[in-house]
């Protein structure tokens, strides 16, 4: 039985089991969680082809290009984050490269896992925990609670607010674009099966998949380096703990 295109357009969109794992009654793995370990193993067999044989002297052309790249992502991801918060740049430039790979599978037959609330959920989740990580690491506990009750205490419900509207932005966002191309791609394919699709495709499966990537990670890194941030106290706090700690010292010494 043939189907007709909103059929065919449903069944596309919803997600899918992939296999099951015949052990606890059944463990259903979505198709979603599948490509996405596609995903990962594609990027860590480029990292394994990439970077072996890597020299310090005379190094191959392959090797400069890396190099070139992985510098420049690395400028750009700490330009974004600020001098307070550089130690979180690998971490979201290996965000960038997953949801980056993930937009554009589905040049390769498959479905993105962008495309399932639950994988960029999981994506704003990692994100958020990390954000309040970086503020807590910076400001201490203490700090940390302190901070939302700044500018002033009545702004305090708003700013704990604010901790879950982050993620929920951020996942909505990039899920939304993902799915939005997704399902325009399906309509040009099914209107106008040859010729036309390729060149759609270049923009919402190729660049619109990086746009949405770089603007997950521009945002994610916005929050880091706010929570990160050295409130302009801060130093004076520092500077007081040192003057009382030589202090000490000086004294245990006499």
């Amino acid at each position: 039985m043939k189907l007709s295109m909103a059929d065919k357009l449903v069944k596309d969109l919803t997600v899918q089991d992939a296999f099951v794992i015949p052990i606890f009654g059944g463990i259903h793995i979505a198709e979603s969680v599948a490509v996405s370990w596609v995903v990962m193993g594609i990027l860590v067999a480029l990292a394994i082809w990439l970077t072996h044989d890597m020299k310090v002297r005379n190094p191959g052309k392959r090797q400069l290009a890396v190099e070139a790249f992985v510098t420049w992502l690395e400028k750009t991801i700490k330009g974004m984050l600020g001098p307070d918060a550089e130690e979180y740049a690998e971490y979201l430039m290996t965000v960038i490269l997953f949801i980056g790979l993930s937009n554009i599978i589905g040049l390769l037959g498959m479905k993105p896992p962008t495309k399932d609330l639950d994988v960029t959920v999981a994506l704003a989740g990692m994100s958020i925990v990390l954000i309040e990580a970086a503020g807590i690491k910076r400001k201490g506990v203490g700090g940390w609670l302190k901070s939302f009750t700044k500018p002033v205490g009545i702004v305090t419900p708003i700013n704990i607010l604010e901790v879950f509207i982050r993620p929920l932005s951020l996942c909505m966002r990039l899920f939304g674009n993902v799915l939005g191309s997704y399902v325009i791609m399906t309509l040009i394919e099914n209107l106008i099966p040859v010729g036309v699709p390729l060149l759609f495709s270049f923009y919402f499966d190729i660049f619109d998949g990086f746009i949405q990537a770089y603007v997950f990670v521009f945002l994610t890194s916005l929050f880091i380096a706010e929570a990160a941030e050295i409130t302009p106290e801060e130093p004076k706090k520092k500077k007081h703990r040192v003057r009382k700690s030589k202090r000490k010292a000086i004294a245990a010494a006499a």
